[in-house]
């Protein structure tokens, strides 16, 4: 599993109806770098080994794993919540229209819906499972670290608090400080994980995040916060 963050998909290397789920997702992708074409091959690629260790049916898992993010609005947008619903209605239209098997269509749909964090829907198939640890993934290891400093750096928010960064005498507020989100929700995700195969690569990825922590708090002078 844990070669899923190393893998890269290439254009040139995709089926056909792969290299259509991507061109179409290039056209839908935020000025957003922590949701940019490398995240979605990245859900792509993780998806698809998840769903092969689970048996869950690929041919709903790798298009809903494309186009998860095909409607994704920032954090601070009044329709976050909404972005997964949105993504679902935009992805079954899109895939009607490319002619996707109708019996397919309502399982892609929940994936999609089902993914997000925020919209708190309840994955219902093997297949939405897959796909929302497919996603949530991303939140760990180094790439949720780079993930979190950007998407902080574009709010405007400190890295740290200067009293307490590891939130060891507050409680954590990612509101106002990034690395308070690794208190706040990072470190639970793995608690939300469905599948055995993604609990495995969190814990590795989260072990990752901790040495991180540690290293930040011997650089900023700091005690480093318990682990």
């Amino acid at each position: 599993m844990s070669e899923a963050g190393r893998v890269r998909l290439a254009a040139d290397a995709l089926t056909p109806t792969e290299a259509a789920l991507r061109a179409f997702i290039l056209t839908r992708l935020p000025a957003d770098p922590a949701h940019d074409i490398t995240h979605v091959e990245r859900v792509v690629a993780n998806a698809r080994l998840i769903a092969e260790a689970e048996g869950a049916d690929l041919a709903v898992v790798v298009p809903a794993a494309w186009l998860h993010d095909c409607v994704s609005y920032p954090k601070n947008h009044p329709d976050r919540t909404l972005s997964s619903r949105h993504a679902a209605a935009l992805a079954i239209d899109w895939l009607r229209s490319e002619g996707t098997p109708a019996a397919l269509l309502p399982a892609i749909g929940h994936a999609i819906e089902a993914h997000s964090f925020s919209a708190s829907i309840v994955a219902d198939t093997l297949e939405a499972k897959v796909v929302q640890d497919a996603d949530r993934l991303e939140a760990l290891g180094a790439i949720g670290i780079a993930r979190c400093l950007m998407v902080g750096g574009a709010l405007g928010r400190p890295l740290y608090s200067g009293d307490d960064p590891f939130c060891e005498t507050r409680e954590p507020d990612d509101q106002r400080f990034t690395i308070d989100h690794f208190y706040r929700k990072l470190f639970h995700v793995g608690e939300t994980l469905h599948t055995a195969a993604a609990r495995h690569e969190a814990a590795a990825r989260i072990d990752f995040m901790r040495a991180f922590l540690k290293q930040l708090g011997a650089e900023t002078a700091h005690a480093p916060p318990p682990s």
